[in-house]
């Protein structure tokens, strides 16, 4: 995801995970929407080695606008994932709760679960439907890699006249016990801060981000990463190609770890989007891979709200074990 302006940013944020979110109110300078997706697939899309119905990432938000005035925008959003293919007691689950105020001179705050600064950078390749990006994903909520829960974070778009834009982000994140493994270990994660810094032109993205913090299981030690992409191009019309590489200690389970992640996509016209990706991650104690995966995919926009994805992934391999899951999946995505 490439970094925005902060006026266009918040609109993005509040009016939903696209930009058809429908309005159901609107009074004056306050707009209430309801947005997100869902989606269906059908494939070998988990280790079972079994072809299923399954869902990829569904969720729905609820977010409200309101221009206070003398160039202050207050926003809110709470959104949720659906698991509307099983159901039962965890049919609904918190994927995001925040209110956020931005001026156009001094930035944007949020308070509350949000994609962090973190994020920012290290999300250009986590745009593909199906497969992309895995590692971010590892303990995100506590580690602040991709969603962060109860985070406070600020940026700042600085204008660079032809340099391009100068993006800042900083957050943090307090004291949490939590245990999101259900093995009865708890877990303390003290006090986290991150940086994100980011240039952006009409060309090209470059970013880096940075994250540590204690976290205490046995013992205490400080998980910490060091993030870096570049992007080019605009993902869906044309040429895009992006690229992120962290190198992380006790982030992804192990003591020091590298992550990579390589994609490129061309959009061919009328709506279709070919994709190539390729991910690994490496224990840097041992240099044992713990995964690497290749995919292909393929995305059609029938219309702006409906999208038909097909993807294969091919396990590449691992020092960890022998078994190997080759993934496939063909669905279509519905948005709200």
């Amino acid at each position: 995801m490439k970094m925005k302006l902060l006026a266009i940013a918040v609109m993005a944020t509040a009016c939903g995970t696209n930009a058809f979110a429908a309005e159901v109110y609107r009074s004056g300078d306050t707009t209430l929407a309801i947005g997100g997706y869902v989606d269906v697939g059908v494939g070998e899309y988990d280790s079972s080695g079994e072809v299923k119905v399954h869902q990829v990432s569904p969720r729905i938000n609820v977010a409200g606008v309101q221009d206070l005035g003398n160039g202050v925008t207050v926003d809110a959003k709470g959104e949720w994932a659906l698991n509307y293919l099983n159901g039962g007691e965890q049919s609904f689950s918190t994927r995001l709760g925040y209110i956020g105020a931005t001026h156009d001179q001094y930035g944007r705050l949020v308070v509350g679960t949000q994609w962090s600064p973190y994020y920012d950078v290290a999300g250009v390749t986590d745009l593909p439907i199906a497969f992309a990006t895995d590692f971010l994903y590892e303990n995100h909520y506590n580690l602040g890699t991709a969603r962060a829960e109860k985070m406070v974070s600020y940026r700042k778009a600085l204008a660079l006249g032809g340099l391009g834009d100068l993006n800042v982000g900083l957050g943090w994140q307090g004291n949490n016990e939590d245990d999101y493994d259900d093995d009865g270990v708890t877990e303390n994660y003290d006090d986290r801060v991150q940086v994100a810094l980011g240039l952006a032109t009409d060309m090209f993205t470059l970013g880096y981000a940075y994250s540590v913090g204690d976290v205490t299981v046995a013992d205490t030690v400080e998980a910490e990463s060091h993030a870096v992409s570049v992007s080019a191009g605009d993902y869906g019309s044309g040429f895009y190609g992006a690229a992120v590489f962290a190198m992380n200690d006790y982030v992804d389970g192990v003591k020091e770890s590298e992550a990579l992640e390589v994609l490129v996509a061309y959009g061919l016209g009328y709506g279709m989007n070919l994709i190539a990706n390729y991910e690994q991650l490496e224990n840097s104690e041992t240099s044992d891979t713990i995964f690497s995966q290749a995919a292909i995919q393929l995305e059609y926009t029938i219309t702006p709200k409906f999208v038909g994805f097909a993807g294969y992934q091919v396990d590449a391999g691992n020092d960890i074990n022998e078994d190997e899951d080759d993934l496939w999946t063909v669905g279509a995505r519905y948005f709200l």
